[in-house]
Order: structure tokens, then sequence, then C-alpha cells
């Protein structure tokens, strides 16, 4: 699973942050990394410079191997609340969908 970040222009990942959010990605979405080919997550800030609550946006993609993407969408207060809503909100999708899978073999 190859993870892919996208920022807007009002946020530069640096190292430090990326690796936590990938170290976080990885584990959080293990039980599915074969199959998923690719992850993005594209990061955003609503207000841009300017505080505000629940501003930070974490669009996460999933690629999956053999069907559509699957995507989903949280906001939080900082960019690690809204990538872990994200992830969870992600995490129940692919649950209900390999789910599915699973009950029609």
């Amino acid at each position: 699973m190859t993870i892919q970040f996208n920022t807007d222009k009002n946020l530069t990942v640096h190292e430090e942050f990326n690796s936590k959010l990938t170290a976080l990605l990885e584990k959080k979405m293990n039980r599915f990394s074969d199959n998923i080919t690719r992850l993005e997550v594209h990061l955003s800030d609503d207000n841009g410079g300017k505080f505000g609550q629940n501003d930070k946006k974490c669009l996460l993609e999933a690629r999956i191997e053999h069907r559509s993407p699957v995507a989903v969408s949280a906001e939080g207060s900082s960019y690690e609340t809204a990538v872990e809503g994200a992830v969870e909100k992600m995490r129940s999708a692919l649950d209900t969908i390999f789910g599915r899978l699973s009950n029609h073999k």
C-alpha cells in the first residue's frame, strides 16, 4: 500500500509530520493493506491562515484492487484530528465493502 499526501497552498508537510501520519495510517489501515494499492490523503485548511473551529479537512481516498475508489472526509480543529476521523470512517466503509464481498463467496 502506497501512501500519497496532497496539500493545499496553506500547508507544507514536514518530514516529521509526514512520518507521524504515515505511521498512523499504516497502523490503522494494516488489515486492509493487501487490498489497497494506494491511499491518498488530501489535507486542506478551509480558512487559510485564519483561525476557525473545525477548519482543517482530510479527504481520504483508498484505491482498491479491481474496484472503484472509496473516499471519505472529516473535519477537525487540527490536521491530526481530521486524519483520525477520516481513518475511522474509511475503516467502517472498507469493513462494509469487504464484509459484503466475503458474504458472496
